[in-house]
């Protein structure tokens, strides 16, 4: 549930963010009467994202055997790729997001058709809807859905109030800080992502075990346990992993920090974004 409610509220905010700065930037610029557009593409990508997920999961209840370790396998690590790309992505733009997308509604005249502010929210939206549909897709496959969904829905609550609240100046968060906490938590989740993939393909034998198990702790600490379940649906927890399980786990983050230390910096205030 944890997982679920951390991905959620950090997608469900980042979109609210983007979103109430579209509306700002409407009003500032007197153009207040385009708002509606951009609710009506708000709501459409909200249920097409619905729509996506959904799909996702029922294929992925309907396989059996060997096609639904590929499947399970093939989605965890499809969520992982999206999400390391999440949060390379906000690393770079979010230091001149606000003054990027201020500056684009500035520049589209008064003539602006309806449709050109229904597609940018309709975008925004679609992008953090499937990429959060991707990811609670995988989190289902390790823990029960009924708690991937109540926790889903706890964060995109809390995701919507505290964007609101953001915005009407009611409280202020750091959100460079918030961005990069959360970004550590969501790159061990992706790490466990990963392993979680590894093992569907070492179950079908596409990739070697090597040595299965390298160690087993679950005398210890139970994977079925309560607080084990809890952390194997948060970081990947897993007491008897396989050789390139636990390799695949490390070196996911360490490749994934080294690259955000040492090879990617943020673009300057200014620069376009594309949402």
């Amino acid at each position: 549930m944890l997982a679920s409610t951390l991905l959620a509220l950090r997608e469900g905010l980042e979109a609210a963010l983007i979103i109430g700065i579209i509306i700002g930037a409407l009003y500032k610029f007197q153009r207040g009467r385009l708002v509606p557009a951009v609710w009506l593409g708000v709501v459409a990508a909200g249920l097409t994202s619905l729509l996506v997920a959904l799909g996702l999961y029922r294929i992925g209840l309907e396989l059996e055997g060997p096609a639904e370790k590929i499947f399970e396998g093939t989605t965890m690590l499809l969520a992982a790729g999206v999400l390391t790309w999440m949060i390379f992505w906000m690393k770079r733009q979010s230091a001149g997001m606000k003054e990027a997308l201020e500056d684009e509604i500035a520049t589209m005249g008064d003539h602006t058709p309806f449709l050109s502010l229904f597609f940018l929210a309709f975008i925004t939206i679609i992008r953090e809807g499937v990429e959060l549909g991707l990811f609670l897709t995988a989190a289902a496959f390790s823990t029960e859905s009924s708690q991937v969904i109540l926790g889903a829905s706890v964060g995109l609550i809390a995701a919507a109030v505290l964007g609101w609240l953001i915005y009407s100046s009611t409280v202020r968060l750091n959100l460079k800080h918030f961005f990069n906490v959360t970004s550590v938590l969501l790159l061990i989740f992706a790490a466990g992502l990963v392993a979680h993939g590894v093992h569907e393909f070492n179950e079908v034998g596409w990739i070697p075990a090597v040595i299965d198990p390298i160690w087993n702790i679950n005398h210890v600490l139970d994977e079925k346990s309560t607080l084990g379940e809890l952390l194997n649906a948060l970081f990947g927890y897993n007491g008897n992993p396989s050789l390139t399980e636990a390799l695949a786990y490390v070196s996911y983050i360490v490749v994934i920090v080294l690259a955000l230390r040492y090879f990617y910096r943020p673009v300057p205030q200014k620069q376009s974004v594309r949402v």
